[in-house]
């Protein structure tokens, strides 16, 4: 498993950081005091890389695997993700191959397409030769606008010889350039307006590519803008991240459509109601991570049809769905409850259900 450390509320949504070629999860510790403060932030390196051993991933999906596994074992369902440069290679094929679990994206000095293979495959044959002390003086200089970060230029000559040149035939093979359109996740991108690696051009590319996604620019910065100019990136990650993690989670789970509804429908009268749901239900209960959202569906489900909510029970059947449960899963919760609930209170379960999966679905 990908070494990692883990920081902030156990209660906190869960937020991956992913870093840049050559560096460690140290590359993030500028951020990790303002967004630990709300999310549980989850740092790891890559293979070959600080404290992770080397492995056998050559791939952009290989190394979206070890994160997928990493989460699992974290109990970690679903996940907002932050990622420079090739974690940022990472988080957008994650998005593409995951889109269930990658609840937001950042790509932060991170490109659709690193460049052509020969000259990625070419240093990865440098690498295995000779190690990477040969990289350092070209790294400092690609790496920071300002002075350098000495702790990490030390991590990229401690690097792993083979662990380093793996990730570089991996960026070789990565090209999503005809692929972003099929990224749906809130998407912010960022840019060193000084980063000779990636510069702005290749941010604008992903921002245009991507629906919806937002682009800031920030000067001074070359490749590791949030090491740069940390203040200004980590604002640009706080806006973009959502401010209420319950809230988030309530929008994933029964759709946006129906919280616009309710928001609108509140009231001075109800707000604190609608408040303490988002907070606590949401906020508490369905973010933590000892349970599967498909699993505190099946859950509510029941306890739902035991009481008699039917009315509640038609938007968590939607809610169900979202979370990935097939009409026949639904079902055999249903057919379940006839015998611990009783068969009249499924009846009416079964006829709620069946009218709300005939509805056209809301994406």
């Amino acid at each position: 498993m990908l070494h990692h450390r883990v920081d902030g509320p156990e209660s906190g949504a869960p937020l991956i950081l992913g870093p840049s070629l050559g560096t460690s999860l140290r590359v993030w510790e500028p951020q990790v005091p303002a967004l630990a403060r709300t999310f549980r932030v989850v740092r790891f390196d890559l293979p070959g890389h600080g404290g992770s051993p080397a492995s056998g991933a050559r791939t952009v999906e290989g190394l979206a695997d070890l994160v997928v596994e990493l989460a699992d074992a974290l109990g970690m369902d679903g996940f907002h993700y932050a990622g420079i440069s090739l974690g940022g290679a990472i988080g957008a094929t994650l998005a593409l191959r995951h889109p269930g679990r990658v609840r937001s994206l950042a790509m932060l000095c991170s490109s659709a397409w690193f460049g052509e293979p020969q000259g990625w495959r070419a240093r990865a044959e440098l690498v295995r030769r000779e190690g990477t002390p040969p990289l350092l003086p070209a790294a400092a200089g690609r790496w920071f606008a300002g002075p350098g970060d000495e702790a990490l230029l030390s991590d990229l000559a401690q690097t792993d010889r083979a662990g380093y040149a793996a990730c570089c035939d991996a960026l070789a093979d990565y090209d999503l350039r005809d692929r972003l359109a099929e990224i749906r996740t809130r998407t912010l991108v960022l840019a060193g307006r000084e980063d000779p690696a990636t510069p702005p051009a290749h941010a604008r590319l992903l921002a245009d590519g991507i629906p919806g996604a937002t682009l800031v620019e920030v000067a001074r910065a070359a490749h590791l803008a949030n090491v740069d100019q940390p203040e200004t990136c980590t604002a640009a990650l706080l806006a973009h991240l959502p401010a209420d993690p319950g809230m988030s989670v309530r929008r994933e789970v029964l759709g946006d459509a129906h919280v616009d509804r309710a928001i609108a429908r509140t009231t001075g009268f109800t707000k604190d109601f609608q408040d303490l749901i988002t907070r606590y239900a949401w906020g508490e209960i369905w973010s933590r991570p000892g349970l599967s959202r498909r699993t505190r569906s099946c859950i509510t489900l029941t306890a739902l049809v035991a009481h008699g909510h039917l009315e509640e029970l038609a938007m968590h059947v939607r809610a169900a769905l979202r979370n990935g449960l097939t009409p026949d899963e639904i079902g055999e919760v249903l057919l379940q409850t006839a015998i611990y609930c009783g068969v009249p209170a499924a009846n009416a379960a079964f006829s709620v259900a069946q009218r709300v999966l005939a509805e056209p679905r809301e994406d």
